[in-house]
């Protein structure tokens, strides 16, 4: 520290130099981290990672990111995946309920329904689809945290929640205050008709109305696909919904001529831990469904956030390779400036792993000063740029979030590789200063 005090000015310059290098590395990489964990955050609240969307088995899906396809026979979409079984088309009924739910490691199986409805509030009036909600959700994805309100009591409680963007539609002034209020629900069902002789079992569409109180607004979370825990605008316990659902099927078989009562669009298994996501999904596709999780949708976007971390660290790089032909600018002068005194160390017994290890602790310690200056410069850089950043995305109606994170592993990976740079752009400068002849060093002027 006392050699590097001799020359504060060069020294000083020379640090700023090797910070604002790992400052520009340290962001760089923090942005692709913050950018990563923003987009898995948002799977993670929507509740997917332990879940799995299951359709029949013709189906093709594509799956987001470049993951592929996942379907009967496709492999998920995986390369290098062996092929599954080809079997027939097996329908999503109650019997696929049973089966799907009693594979291993599955901890529940339910439809993911959506009905058509007709919604009157006051003088509102539109069509919309409520989605029914497992009483499992509770707590879990977009349900973690209700700002208004809470969730279901019970499965057959006439009662439903509402997006908080809906909620605002109903009620844009306060859109909290729409808890405990009622709405007014109508769909339409094929009931029995008093009949004929000729057509004792006559049937007949009728409108039912019902009545459900406001229990809860969620902000809403979207997800890669619609699932057990993605938030929808009008939202009703799942019984009722599937009752509703069977309704309208006898609707749609009456009067269309076509309709499966009891089969299910889709499917949601969820898995008892995310780590038996895998296996439990490739069971699946072979007893015939197609299946769908986050795991195909993550292959494409890990490799999409590697590509970006290596162009974000390697333009990050360029400032820090800089940097280093300062560090070797400095040593250099150091030598030529303390010629004199390495002759001296070397004249009373000092060897020439002593003189090389002299500098090379110099250029390190400017290196574990620069890296610890620069992360501090890169977090408070990237933070006003995240509050500036959030200012704008708020204005626009998005969600704020935080764009730059920087995690433990970064911190030391950072200081560790500002030292490796910096004991490179030293080794030259010290290897020269351990072969100085310490005759000519002390005649050296």
């Amino acid at each position: 520290m006392r050699n590097l005090r001799q020359s504060k000015l060069r020294t000083s310059l020379t640090v700023l130099g090797v910070s604002i290098g790992i400052a520009s590395l340290a962001g760089m990489v923090s942005l692709g981290v913050g950018l990563q964990d923003q987009f898995v955050g948002r799977f993670m609240r929507a509740g997917v990672f332990d879940s799995i969307t299951v359709l029949s088995g013709d189906t093709r899906i594509n799956v987001p990111f470049g993951g592929g396809r996942a379907g009967r026979g496709a492999g998920g979409g995986r390369q290098n995946a062996p092929p599954v079984a080809d079997t027939p088309r097996k329908p999503l009924d109650d019997a696929a309920l049973q089966e799907l739910a009693a594979l291993e490691n599955v901890a529940t199986a339910y439809p993911i329904i959506r009905v058509p409805l007709e919604l009157k509030f006051g003088e509102h009036t539109e069509f919309a689809a409520a989605a029914g909600v497992p009483m499992s959700s509770k707590g879990e994805g977009g349900f973690q945290k209700i700002p208004h309100g809470q969730f279901f009591a019970n499965e057959m409680d006439p009662a439903c929640m509402l997006s908080l963007e809906k909620a605002k539609q109903l009620n844009a002034e306060d859109p909290g205050s729409m808890i405990g209020k009622t709405l007014n629900l109508t769909y339409a069902t094929a009931l029995p008709s008093a009949g004929s002789p000729a057509v004792p079992m006559a049937m007949q569409v009728q409108r039912v109305s019902i009545d459900c109180a406001v229990v809860g607004i969620v902000e809403r979370e979207t997800g890669p696909a619609p699932g057990p825990n993605t938030v929808a605008p009008l939202m009703l316990p799942l019984a009722k919904t599937r009752e509703i659902n069977t309704a309208v099927q006898q609707t749609q078989r009456l009067v269309r001529g076509r309709g499966s009562e009891g089969i299910y669009s889709s499917i949601a298994v969820k898995v008892t831990r995310p780590q038996h996501t895998q296996d439990v999904e490739e069971r699946i596709k072979k007893l015939g469904y197609s299946a769908f999780s986050l795991n195909d949708a993550l292959e494409g976007a890990k490799r999409a956030f590697l590509i970006l971390d290596i162009i974000l660290g390697l333009v990050g790089s360029i400032a820090l390779a800089v940097a280093s032909l300062g560090i070797m600018n400095t040593m250099v002068m150091s030598i030529l400036e303390r010629t004199r005194e390495i002759g001296i160390m070397k004249a009373i017994g000092g060897s020439d792993s002593d003189v090389r290890r002299i500098f090379l602790i110099e250029a390190a310690v400017i290196g574990v000063i620069g890296g610890i200056a620069g992360l501090i410069l890169g977090w408070i850089v990237g933070r006003i740029i995240n509050f500036g950043a959030n200012q704008y995305i708020l204005s626009q109606g998005g969600a704020a979030g935080n764009l730059f994170s920087i995690p433990a592993w970064l911190i030391g990976s950072a200081i560790a590789f500002s030292i490796l740079v910096s004991l490179a752009a030293g080794a030259y400068p010290a290897r020269r200063a351990a072969r100085l002849d310490p005759i000519q060093a002390l005649r050296h002027d």
